[in-house]
């Protein structure tokens, strides 16, 4: 935990936004999250709970829960504000206008959403902060707000824009060249795009400014570790163009006022989408990262 914070450190960036997984009172990887809340110097950082049942996804059983997701009422509502208050009053949890910062994975997924915001927001007035500021994510799941009382948007990509933007007259064609390339037989569901085309869809996205939007950034993906042959391949990316498309968005997040860019991701082994050094690139996308900030 202490070199992945001295590396982000040491590399410009901000903060982490650790997935929090709370299944009506039963915690899943909580552990790590426990062991870093003790430490007196850390990396600022913020959580995402990922509200969604767990599933044998990997093996296409999706129907099939290992660990099932109720949201309840009040009284499950203040277990888990109990079990987030610690974090909350960390001095290195990052806070917007003295709100605590939660992401919500999948607003559409959680009966009476606003009403259980609005108790966050109440118990976190009594605990002596401003209020808590709830940002939704727009990502595979859902394409818009849900919650009028939510503060913030946040784009996950590239799933938000795969999923609900990205219309590509060309995607037949980088099937054949990928599969090709890599001389995959039994093709069936794998869905490969071309990394420039999702960046660039990205990057010449008009937005409504429905609510304050934090803009995302992705350093690849390939989730067929998950998914098998029915995941979903960028096709093409390097750390170079990485740095091309990152500096873009980095300038389209300052003169929109965007306060922060969530990059997908830190270490996402499993969808091949990570920021820590490997055998292949080694620091590269972290060099990139660093670069880029240093030059704003």
């Amino acid at each position: 935990i202490k070199w992945q914070m001295k590396l982000a450190e040491d590399y410009g960036l901000y903060g982490f936004c650790y997935y929090h997984y709370w299944f009506n009172g039963k915690l899943l990887l909580n552990k790590p999250l426990e062991i870093m809340l003790k430490m007196k110097k850390k990396i600022n950082y913020c959580f995402c709970w990922a509200n969604e049942p767990w599933t044998r996804a990997w093996d296409g059983l999706d129907k099939e829960v290992l660990m099932p997701q109720y949201y309840g009422a009040e009284e499950e509502w203040n277990e888990h504000f109990k079990y987030l208050l610690p974090f909350f009053k960390d001095e290195y949890y990052i806070k917007n206008e003295n709100k605590p910062m939660l992401v919500l994975y999948r607003t559409n997924n959680i009966p009476n959403c606003e009403k259980m915001i609005a108790f966050f927001e109440k118990k976190c007035i009594e605990n002596g902060f401003d209020g808590i500021y709830i940002v939704e994510e727009k990502n595979s799941f859902q394409h818009e707000s849900v919650c009028k009382n939510s503060s913030a948007i946040l784009e996950f990509e590239p799933m938000y824009t795969t999923s609900w933007i990205c219309k590509n007259k060309y995607k037949a064609l980088y099937d054949r060249i990928y599969v090709k390339k890599y001389k995959i037989i039994n093709k069936t569901n794998l869905d490969v795009h071309k990394y420039e085309h999702i960046w660039k869809t990205i990057l010449n996205r008009k937005r409504n400014n429905e609510k304050k939007t934090f803009l995302g950034a992705f350093i690849d993906w390939d989730n067929t570790p998950r998914k098998a042959d029915r995941g979903t391949i960028m096709y093409g990316a390097t750390p170079e163009k990485f740095k091309k498309f990152f500096s873009k968005q980095i300038k389209i997040a300052s003169e929109s006022e965007s306060d922060y860019v969530f990059i997908n991701a830190w270490n996402e082994w499993g969808e091949g989408t990570y920021l820590e050094p490997d055998q292949t690139n080694e620091y590269k996308y972290l060099e990139v990262i660093k670069e880029t900030m240093d030059n704003l």
